[in-house]
């Protein structure tokens, strides 16, 4: 990691400060009394809660923005061509990756570090709701909002942070950790690692990072983690999931509408060997009881008691965009989600059915990146079969050029032939409002999917 001093007399310029991670590490920063400010080309919700707590924020990427700027904060996501990345290094302004800048400023906490290719969001809201139950008032930066919070950044008073590491661009290595969660490791980023191999390596890397005085919890029904864990020779670690070698096992799952119960054996060789009967998440799916015991086992295992931590999982309150109900109108429910990735849509769509067997299920899909799609596609196109319709949307780039070699008519062909149901194009926004208006039935469940502008399409329906 980079040597850094910062000292209060700093201002410091965060560039694309509009991201969900880049806004929480300013809140946090500014609310330590640092000077802080920033720049986006997108003025959403993460903009709006940076400008609640005074923080300046421009809506250009210009270098007359970094007006007696001494250090700037790079998000993942802005390019090398970026006018005041250029204008920063003819100044020999130091910058930073967003990781690096969060390893220095959590670096005399006890840090909880949530890691994965999907999940981490959700597990790392799951420990921060536990250690604030258990009154340890953690300094916390999520990659979501929580609705308990209203944000996704927490300054706190106590020793403990919890943070959710973003693997992207690899600078997650960056972070000092006590203590880790990894909750999978899936075909994701590969326009940064060129190849799989080269991410799994990434994840070896963060795990074997342990202390001696530390642990680092891993799931093992990642059969990409399982082989990883197998081979490392820092044994540092315990395991959780459904199969039976973990060392904490989940068994008796029972699905609800609205939350999961389950019972948890745990093989840990520090305790004694026993079954914690009828644990109650208040969240539904497989997926969502693995970051469930990921959370258990982390906090039980640094000493919270397991009371608190029923108590927590049963009132969790949940994270937005993640399953959030943003309509109801005539017995249909609509939802929205981040699930962008094959992977996370088959779960979502999965565990919808699974609590809801009666009730037809239309997904509403807007693809993230071209790359993403190109990538995937295969897999993409088997994701659906849960549902009985599926609206596609055309592709959001994420700042990438448009792929003029992409055709949504064969990808919906792809995907119909392989998950065996409808697929109707969809335009634009607009496009998506006349549908529902002209052909919703009784009784849908319509889950909105996607890491672009879909959350605003589906919060935005009249009808």
């Amino acid at each position: 990691m980079k040597k850094i001093r910062i000292g209060l007399k700093e201002k410091i310029h965060f560039v694309g400060i509009g991201g969900i991670g880049m806004s929480g590490l300013a809140q946090v920063m500014q609310r330590m009394g640092f000077d802080v400010q920033g720049s986006d080309l997108s003025n959403n919700k993460n903009v709006d809660r940076c400008k609640k707590i005074k923080i300046k924020v421009f809506s250009r990427h210009k270098k007359e923005n970094l007006k007696d700027i001494t250090i700037i904060v790079k998000s993942s996501a802005i390019k090398n061509n970026n006018p005041e990345i250029i204008a920063a290094k003819k100044r020999k302004i130091k910058i930073f990756k967003r990781a690096e800048m969060l390893g220095h400023v959590v670096s005399l906490k006890k840090n909880i570090v949530v890691t994965g290719s999907h999940g981490k969001t959700t597990t790392t809201s799951l420990i921060a709701k536990i250690l604030s139950e258990a009154k340890l008032d953690p300094t916390i930066v999520n990659g979501g909002v929580v609705n308990s919070l209203g944000g996704n950044a927490k300054l706190g008073k106590g020793d403990w942070s919890v943070l959710e590491a973003d693997e992207s661009d690899g600078s997650f290595l960056n972070l000092p950790i006590n203590y880790s969660v990894v909750t999978n490791i899936d075909q994701e980023h590969l326009d940064f690692y060129k190849n799989f191999n080269n991410l799994k390596k990434a994840f070896e890397n963060f795990i074997s990072k342990t202390p001696t005085f530390g642990k680092s919890f891993v799931c093992t029904d990642s059969q990409e983690l399982k082989k990883i864990v197998f081979k490392l020779k820092n044994r540092n670690f315990l395991t959780y999931g459904f199969n039976k070698k973990a060392n904490y096992q989940i068994l008796n799952t029972n699905y609800k509408k609205n939350y999961s119960v389950f019972d948890l054996k745990i093989s840990n060789p520090l305790f004694k060997k026993r079954i914690i009967r009828k644990i109650k998440v208040n969240l539904i799916g497989s997926h969502n009881i693995l970051n469930s015991v990921a959370a258990i086992a982390l906090c039980s295992y640094i000493g919270i008691d397991l009371k608190i931590i029923k108590k927590s999982l049963k009132e969790f309150a949940g994270i937005q965009r993640r399953m959030t109900k943003v309509l109801k109108f005539k017995g249909n429910d609509f939802f929205d989600d981040y699930a962008h990735h094959p992977t996370e849509i088959k779960s979502v769509l999965e565990s919808l059915k699974k609590v809801n067997p009666k009730r037809k299920i239309t997904s509403v899909f807007q693809p993230h990146r071209y790359s993403r799609v190109k990538l995937l596609k295969k897999e993409f196109s088997f994701s659906f079969k849960s549902s009985e319709k599926l609206l596609l949307c055309p592709v959001y780039p994420a700042g990438e050029k448009i792929n003029k070699n992409y055709n949504q008519e064969e990808f919906a062909k792809l995907i119909a032939k392989n998950s065996d149901l409808q697929v109707i194009l969809i335009k634009d926004q607009e496009d998506l409002n006349k549908f529902f208006k002209k052909n919703l039935l009784k009784d849908e469940l319509i889950i909105g999917m996607g890491a672009g502008s879909i959350t605003k399409w589906m919060r935005e329906i009249t009808l």
